[in-house]
């Protein structure tokens, strides 16, 4: 583990370099964006090694295999994400698990994480999560749904709506994503003039395309392969 746990230092930096000259381009500061570090499949030694180098968010995608690593990590405290689509039946398990829920894609689901924040006397942070690409029958809210999904979520008292996240299509050129990413953002833009509240958060940009996210407005960057490697096949 001493090799790969040198391999994921090296890769946070390198991913802190790129976000940097990507943000001195969109004339931002790096200090802006916060990496998610994707650690779906990874071990518990490879979440904590990037902790040590400086990673402070980490996103999960389904429920069981983070409480798998839960107790591995007790002695770490950085902001843990769910990622991956979210069935309503584990709502209340993943209210326990996660700081923060950024797939939230119906109001169903909504009222079951701000019921089970609630009995915790917690409040959960949350991203509607989009279907920005609208040939897509994946999860994600629809767009054309997407104002009325906000407004309910704004009334949940144990629910802090922070803003909006999408995946785009593959695209095999980076830059072909932007079109996405700005959409997102004008989305973001148009709900918090309807809503009249702030919404910081667009999580929007993985490991092959997240320069071109963070010059479209991105705050959150989900990385799972610039950090950890590749996956394995199953």
């Amino acid at each position: 583990m001493a090799r790969a746990t040198s391999s994921i230092a090296s890769n946070v930096k390198s991913v802190q370099e790129r976000i940097a000259r990507a943000a001195a381009r969109a004339d931002r500061k790096a200090g802006e964006i916060v990496v998610v570090a994707a650690s779906k499949t990874f071990p518990a030694e490879a979440i904590r090694a990037a902790y040590d180098a400086g990673i402070r968010a980490f996103g999960e995608n389904r429920v069981q295999e983070w409480e798998s690593k839960q107790a591995e990590l007790a002695d770490i405290k950085p902001s843990w994400h769910l990622i991956g689509h979210l069935q309503s039946n584990k709502a209340r398990r993943a209210s326990r698990l996660f700081d923060w829920i950024d797939s939230v894609d119906d109001a169903e689901l909504a009222v079951k994480l701000d019921d089970a924040a609630g009995e915790a006397n917690e409040w959960l942070a949350v991203l509607l999560e989009v279907r920005i690409d609208p040939t897509e029958t994946k999860s994600g809210v629809a767009q054309v749904d997407l104002p009325a999904l906000a407004e309910a979520i704004v009334q949940m008292p144990h629910l802090q709506l922070r803003g909006l996240m999408a995946i785009p299509p593959f695209c095999d050129a980076p830059r072909d994503a932007r079109p996405y990413f700005r959409r997102l953002r004008r989305l973001r833009d148009d709900l918090e003039q309807s809503l009249q509240r702030p919404l910081p958060e667009l999580s929007m940009g993985m490991s092959h395309d997240f320069e071109i996210a963070i010059e479209e407005g991105a705050t959150q960057v989900r990385i799972g392969s610039a950090i950890f490697g590749e996956r394995r096949a199953k």
